[in-house]
């Protein structure tokens, strides 16, 4: 990864001024939160896969292994967005994707008819579409993890059935697969944005193209600015 003149310190403290045409988008424990949260679902998707699908169950093997590796990255996929609750700019960005402005309603229109142009889909620091993507895969987390929970300690709740447990917990984990290639596809589909999670900086023309409204509320791109929901 090359280096940018100018930039923070590896530890990510606002020491030093936003390198020249960059704008800070995540702070270092954001992007700690992203990457872990990121690893300990390739762990759950891949184990749950060697488990369910025939051809790779009997490439690997060691099913105790790999029952182990999804229970126990399962259960601990809530960690690192507890652990980043003690970060203020994470808090803050919480708050911005837990509310939604007028204008993301109109980036949602645009998205429903296929208008791609950037200032037919105005955005704060975060669109509309990543919005509704991370309240679905938190509450889809937490489901899984209650269905998950159900299947490992038999009998935690009489009244729901364990066949019933497991249909819901399949179903949702094809659902969250699909849900994360999109996901992905995206992010290759924007190396600016994949950029950003990386480093922390994005370009500034790439933030004004895309999310106007953030750099018109936060004038200076560091979350210490008005809320863009404004």
């Amino acid at each position: 990864m090359r280096s940018t003149a100018g930039s923070t310190a590896p530890t990510g403290r606002a020491t030093r001024p936003d390198p020249p045409g960059r704008v800070r988008r995540f702070s270092p424990a954001e992007r700690m939160v992203h990457r872990a949260t990121g690893y300990l679902m390739l762990v759950c998707l891949v184990s749950a896969a060697c488990l369910y699908l025939g051809p790779l169950a009997q490439l690997v093997g060691r099913r105790h292994v790999m029952v182990t590796l999804h229970e126990w990255s399962g259960i601990s996929l809530p960690l690192p967005f507890l652990l980043g609750l003690l970060s203020a700019e994470f808090r803050a960005d919480l708050r911005r994707l837990n509310r939604f402005a007028v204008y993301d309603r109109q980036w949602l229109r645009a998205a429903r008819k296929r208008l791609r142009s950037p200032g037919a889909r105005p955005a704060g620091k975060f669109n509309a579409g990543q919005k509704l993507y991370a309240g679905w895969i938190a509450g889809a987390v937490l489901v899984m993890m209650f269905t998950g929970l159900l299947m490992w300690f038999l009998g935690l709740l009489p009244f729901i059935s364990r066949t019933s447990a497991i249909f819901v917990h399949d179903l949702l984990a094809w659902a969250i697969t699909f849900v994360l290639i999109g996901h992905m596809r995206r992010a290759f589909e924007d190396p600016e944005a994949r950029l950003g999670m990386r480093t922390g900086y994005v370009g500034r023309s790439w933030a004004q193209t895309y999310h106007s409204r953030w750099l018109r509320d936060e004038p200076r791109g560091d979350g210490a600015g008005r809320s863009d929901e404004t």
